[in-house]
């Protein structure tokens, strides 16, 4: 039996234009306020704007060449829209999610190639950047009218090459342009004045260059990780979306994400053909679609059913990303789904299964990310929690007991103390509590009397901070606080803690001293770390901590740990906000 279909609501990408302020020409709506309020009162759940890059001189719009004024369109508009959006964003953070990215304007491989990579640069913060070819090498647009398009037929010697002429400009594109792009823009745009050869309607069996063309192009997107624009505007324009359902069939063979948007440039367009775009997805083969947030893909389900374990499928996924440098994180990952979330198999047929473990697996290369909202399942509840970490749960283990005051710095007073005794701390369970004070619960390697030696020093010496240790408590594993959902296993390993919206993953050397230099620095820079959990596979030790803190100073202080970390990677969760 079918799941039943979502409302037509859509995670855009190619969504609303913001305007072009006080230009000659305008272009999109400069009350971006106005635009939020209207998509608050519409009930969506996210709002997603986009802008036009700046251009040279030499490529307009026959609108922009009547006024006879040199400018640059959207120039001033376009320094401002970052902190804009970044207002906005931080104005109505509690209800609604704005997303905002840029349309990077293609022209040429030359100068124009770095004048787009400075946009980038004043265009800090973004989630997204679709790169359209919008005009041809000599400045004629593709998209501009019948006048300009009889023009480039006719000065590239007929439509077929005028066609070829446009394919290879994307092509050169996406050659050039894939590292600074997400997503390319409305693939067949010149259908909108010009005929489509009857070659280009035929994407499976032609073999003309026009079709081989557009198959390379494909292939590129694909191979490159990159999303390809299901554009809504040419609904509203009378040459149906962008691109063509052909080609889209032939995107779905090649499992191209869609990153669907209606490109709309006024307020009375916003949510249109919202349902023409789910629909035609869905007929295709699609069972998901992708929006960004920080050039990360989010994954969002055609059917009802699946949306609450999509979005910790999506949280898994930014976490993963965040652990890879940044022109690594366009790579699309693998799934494995356990338990409930085995329903995510029907929308991702390379995903494998986990049988009846409750959780999703994000992975790539040597790195993983587990996930789940109920850790519990099928495993002894603890009586102030929700579960136990995996492993063994029938038999007591020792650890060294503190309850503590939960203030920066308080922790790192224990592990440095521990240190100087030559113990190494091999697993640790902290948690904040609500009164302000904080529990750790640590499994050591060290001669006892050693261990005994550093409880005296912290007792003799910070007694106003620490409420009691106990060097030997034997208790089953430790209760863990509840929360919307948790990591379970770092790379396999398992290090079950509650998922907080600001985290630090690290992988390091497994040695006495080793994590005190991460808490030292941290408490240096008054950051606070309201939850721990150590785990180690030999020589090599992991971390995951939740923070309370500046990340600024975080993402500093990670740059200096020293040979030692392997990895230190700053977790900071957009996708959060949305459980």
């Amino acid at each position: 039996m079918s799941r039943e279909i979502l409302p037509t609501y859509i995670w855009e990408t190619h969504g609303i234009h913001a305007g072009t302020g006080k230009d000659h020409v305008g272009h999109g709506i400069d009350d971006v306020e106005a635009v939020v309020r209207q998509a608050i009162n519409l009930g969506f759940p996210s709002l997603s704007f986009i802008i036009h890059t700046p251009r040279l001189t030499s490529f307009r719009y026959q609108a922009e060449r009547d006024t006879d004024v040199k400018f640059i369109r959207g120039d001033t508009a376009y320094f401002g829209y970052a902190r804009k959006m970044k207002e906005m964003r931080d104005k109505y953070r509690s209800v609604i999610a704005i997303r905002y990215g840029i349309e990077l304007e293609w022209m040429g491989t030359g100068l124009g190639r770095q004048w787009n990579r400075s946009k980038l640069f004043q265009a800090h913060g973004i989630d997204f950047v679709v790169g359209s070819v919008h005009f041809s090498p000599a400045g004629l647009p593709y998209d501009g009218s019948d006048e300009d398009t009889r023009a480039l037929i006719e000065q590239c010697g007929g439509l077929e090459h005028f066609w070829a002429g446009y394919l290879d400009e994307v092509i050169n594109m996406i050659d050039s342009s894939w590292e600074m792009i997400h997503v390319v823009g409305h693939l067949d745009l010149p259908k909108l004045f010009a005929p489509v050869p009857e070659a280009l309607n035929d994407i499976e069996n032609s073999s003309h260059y026009l079709t081989r063309r557009m198959r390379t192009i494909l292939e590129m997107i694909s191979d490159l990780n990159l999303a390809l624009d299901l554009n809504l505007s040419g609904t509203r324009k009378g040459c149906g979306v962008y691109p063509d359902p052909s080609i889209l069939k032939r995107a779905w063979q090649l499992r191209i994400p869609l990153a669907i948007g209606s490109d709309c440039h006024n307020l009375e367009e916003l949510g249109r053909d919202y349902a023409v775009g789910l629909e035609l997805a869905r007929q295709v083969g699609y069972k998901y679609y992708v929006s960004f947030s920080r050039g990360i893909p989010e994954k969002h389900s055609l059917n009802k059913g699946s949306e609450h374990h999509f979005k910790i499928l999506n949280l898994g996924t930014e976490m993963l990303k965040l652990r890879f440098e940044h022109r690594r994180r366009q790579e699309m990952p693998r799934f494995s789904c356990g338990g409930s979330f085995r329903c995510l198999l029907e929308d991702f047929p390379d995903a494998v299964s986990l049988g009846s473990y409750e959780a999703v697996r994000v992975r790539r290369d040597d790195r993983s990310i587990t996930l789940s909202d109920n850790p519990g399942a099928n495993r002894p509840l603890g009586p102030e929690s929700t579960a136990y970490p995996a492993g063994d749960r029938e038999q007591d283990i020792v650890f060294l007991y503190s309850h503590h005051s939960d203030t920066p710095g308080t922790l790192s007073i224990l592990f440095n103390t521990l240190a100087s005794e030559g113990i190494n701390v091999e697993t640790a369970y902290l948690n904040s509590l609500a009164d302000g004070t904080a529990t750790a619960f640590l499994t050591l390697r060290g001669a006892e009397h050693r261990i005994r030696n550093a409880v005296e020093f912290v007792l003799g010496t910070a007694s106003e901070r620490f409420l009691q240790i106990e060097p030997e408590v034997k208790i089953p594993r430790p209760p863990i606080k509840k929360a919307p959902v948790y990591l379970i296993e770092v790379d396999g390993l398992d290090l079950l803690i509650p998922v907080s919206r600001h985290m630090v993953i690290t992988a390091h050397n497994n040695r006495p001293g080793v994590l005190l230099i991460l808490l030292t620095a941290l408490a240096s820079r008054q950051v606070n770390v309201i939850d721990l959990q150590l785990g180690n596979r030999g020589d090599k030790g992991y971390a995951v901590l939740g923070l309370a803190g500046d990340e600024r100073e975080v993402a500093e202080v990670l740059t200096q740990l020293g040979p030692q970390y392997f990895e230190a990677s700053q977790i900071v969760l957009v996708g959060f906000e949305d459980l």
